[in-house]
């Protein structure tokens, strides 16, 4: 990974966080398709490339706590309607360190670029590559800054097996790098858990903005 952002999500991933004294990192898009805003323990970082001063000025309207004014309603609206942008959701974001040797849980690869799951991960990845088990579905792409980042699916009669965990624990034997990264929703608490449980630790928020 290249570029200020890359530089800032591979520290963090190591332990090795931006400052918390509730400053706001403003650097640009390490391309067309990524812009957001993360958010650490008492530091953000908003990746965009529109007017750093513009950016400061809207969190400065920003009513309610400093601290929290780049995951705030008010100023992810402004950036929103600044950049012609939407969003899903603010997501955890989490990572964990690569393990040595081949998964514990048989995968086939999914070839088929026609795939729903292999068409949609290549809207918000590149260099897509998708496994499926008996009941579920594995996905590793490089994300925002070139990240790996992974995803989890899995069929409602498959649940209650562990199979997310197994899969969540099988991209980090299959990442081309010494870390995997992956989001969850917070309120999805079933995901939170299962990412927990395959070793994946939480670092930030994210707030990706998705262009089109």
């Amino acid at each position: 990974m290249n570029g200020m952002l890359a530089q800032i999500l591979t520290a963090a991933a190591h332990g090795r966080f931006p400052s918390p004294d509730g400053s706001t990192t403003v650097v640009a898009q390490p391309n067309a398709r990524d812009a957001g805003v993360l958010a650490f323990t008492a530091h953000s970082v908003v990746f965009t490339d529109e007017d750093p001063a513009w950016v400061r000025a809207a969190l400065a309207a920003t009513p309610g706590d400093p601290l929290a004014a780049t995951m705030n309603p008010h100023f992810l609206s402004a950036l929103l309607a600044r950049t012609g942008r939407h969003m899903n959701t603010i997501d955890l974001l989490t990572a964990a360190s690569a393990l040595p040797g081949g998964p514990e849980i048989a995968l086939r690869e999914i070839q088929d670029p026609e795939h729903p799951r292999v068409a949609r991960a290549m809207k918000f990845r590149d260099e897509v590559r998708v496994w499926a088990a008996d009941g579920g579905v594995l996905i590793l792409g490089r994300g925002v800054a070139g990240r790996w980042e992974t995803a989890v699916e899995v069929a409602e009669e498959a649940r209650g097996r562990r199979l997310g965990e197994r899969l969540a624990r099988a991209a980090r034997h299959l990442v081309p790098a010494d870390v995997v990264w992956a989001q969850q929703s917070p309120g999805n608490a079933r995901s939170v858990r299962t990412f927990q449980a395959a070793g994946y630790r939480p670092v930030g928020s994210e707030a990706l903005l998705v262009a089109g």
